[in-house]
């Protein structure tokens, strides 16, 4: 398939399936022309791709689960360690927030209470 076909099918743009195969994510072979073609599991291969950028973690962790991810979509074993700590850092990073949040709503309350006593 052709890289149009498959940015329509996936609902991906051509410029990100670009990006794609420069950071190793995706494969195609060069026609003559210097074309590009997709076989036909690229679709999934992209919407896999999507689903674990959407989950958060870089191209580059990306890559290297690829030869571990299964056909179901699951990761084999062997990375279970490296989704585990990247969840521990999204845990870490909500943590924060919402202590940042809190800090910032108690400001927002403590404004609205005093411009109500000046008033």
């Amino acid at each position: 398939m052709k890289i149009g076909e498959l940015a329509a099918t996936t609902g991906t743009s051509v410029r990100l399936l670009r990006y794609y195969e420069e950071q190793g994510l995706l494969e195609s072979r060069r026609l003559d022309s210097g074309h590009r073609r997709y076989d036909d599991s690229a679709p999934v291969m992209v919407r896999r791709i999507r689903a674990l950028l959407d989950a958060g973690l870089p191209t580059r962790v990306i890559r290297d689960l690829q030869p571990c991810i299964r056909q179901d979509g699951t990761v084999a074993e062997c990375k279970l360690e490296t989704l585990q700590e990247h969840l521990d850092g999204l845990d870490d990073r909500i943590s924060a927030l919402s202590e940042t949040r809190a800090s910032l709503a108690e400001l927002v309350v403590a404004t609205r209470a005093r411009g109500r006593i000046e008033v």
